[in-house]
């Protein structure tokens, strides 16, 4: 088969690799008019990794990366409320990675030009028009040129082109209130240099977790954080744009922190550039595919950015899409792929608006009222492994008994 895949982000880049790895004809045709190393951090999942060992790049992971030990919750008087473990020592089959995004798609695509082609990826083709029939998927892309191939798969992001064609009428995108300020300073590590803190409660929380294995192995840590606040205020959710500065405004709101092992008020005062961005989704889809088109990562199931959770799923779309492909060859294989994928995925979408496994985060603020408190006599280990394990499940990879 002849494929086509609209976007050339982490989702479309893992599914040119597994489709390769199948025997498909694969070419990535993606929008911007170059790639660059753009973003910040984010988060890698066990079910996630796995897919990019199994395709050979374990190493590489761990030459840019940093193995997450655990996901620590804590509240805004810097209690530990739960740790909650990331690494194959704690059961998993692949460790947690906590990543800067740019590396890791760069290296993406550039294994996909080393075991594809370089003229595998082709910049500055974004999808206008799309015309199928019983045999064949011709796009148009917005520079007057087409392409025809068997299949098209949509991983366009947030924005997607491809989503408009199938769903014209799609209504605008979800927002529950919160902005994000994102950042990344290069400064002395915290903790044990392998640890994520998520600290504070539904209205404000403060996400912290360093990126950089480079930067580890030279003393350091590139610590990227994210500050969410919660404002009564409305938002073109449609009209957001990640890579716009954000202002500073919102610092007040970390006053009251105190962590035991970083000020993360010093760490944001010494953050060169802050970027903005709304907390949006978009409502789970009723289908996927038509015909020879379907939808792969945030062109099908854009998330909110909890449980480390977004990039993984994507990826695990896309091997889930190259195994179908190869048992069943054709449209087929993209309904047998969207019928195992769009009800996990809807899944999380409605799970990650209750705040998935930080709800552990507002059981403590409601209980937790003091820096002198004890969470051990407020909350017991019992409830919050519920939560925990509980979004495991959901979101599909599971600790093995240790």
């Amino acid at each position: 088969m002849k494929i086509a895949i609209a976007g050339a982000g982490l989702g479309g880049l893992t599914a040119a690799l597994c489709l390769h790895e199948k025997g498909c004809e694969v070419e990535v045709f993606e929008a911007a008019a170059s790639l660059q190393p753009l973003g910040v951090g984010i988060n890698v999942a066990p079910h996630g990794s796995g897919i990019l060992h199994s395709l050979g790049l374990g190493d590489a992971l761990d030459e840019i990366g940093i193995r997450t030990r655990a996901i620590e919750y804590r509240t805004r008087f810097g209690h530990l409320i739960q740790s909650d473990p990331r690494s194959v020592e704690a059961g998993f089959d692949y460790p947690q990675y906590s990543i800067h995004r740019g590396e890791l798609q760069f290296l993406l695509l550039e294994t996909v030009r080393k075991r594809v082609g370089r003229n595998a990826v082709v910049a500055g083709k974004a999808v206008t028009g799309i015309v199928q029939d019983d045999n064949t998927v011709r796009i148009t892309f917005g520079d007057g040129t087409t392409s025809e191939s068997d299949l098209l798969i949509g991983a366009d992001g947030f924005r997607s082109n491809v989503r408009k064609y199938l769903h014209p009428h799609e209504g605008p995108a979800h927002y529950e209130g919160t902005m994000m300020w994102r950042g990344a300073n290069l400064q002395a590590p915290f903790a044990d240099g392998r640890t994520m803190f998520i600290a504070g409660d539904h209205d404000v929380k403060f996400v912290c977790y360093p990126i950089s294995g480079r930067a580890t192995r030279e003393g350091r840590a590139l610590i990227n954080w994210v500050a969410e606040v919660r404002r009564d205020q409305r938002c073109a959710a449609d009209e957001a744009d990640w890579t716009r500065e954000g202002d500073r405004d919102f610092v007040a709101a970390f006053s009251s922190f105190r962590m035991p092992d970083i000020d993360i008020l010093e760490l944001v005062n010494r953050t060169q550039r802050i970027n903005a961005y709304p907390m949006i989704d978009r409502d789970p889809l009723p289908w996927w595919t038509r015909g020879r088109v379907t939808l792969l990562g945030d062109a099908a199931h854009p998330m909110y950015p909890i449980g480390a959770n977004g990039a993984s799923q994507a990826m695990v779309d896309a091997r889930v899409l190259a195994d179908r492909l190869a048992e069943q060859p054709g449209p087929d294989g993209l309904l047998a792929y969207e019928a195992i994928r769009r009800p996990v995925t809807a899944n999380v979408v409605l799970n990650n608006r209750q705040s998935g496994p930080e709800r552990v985060l507002d059981i403590a603020a409601a209980r937790v009222k003091g820096p002198d408190d004890r969470i051990e006599d407020l909350i017991s280990a019992a409830e919050l492994e519920v939560v925990a394990a509980g979004y495991r499940e959901i979101a599909g990879f599971q600790r093995k008994a240790v």
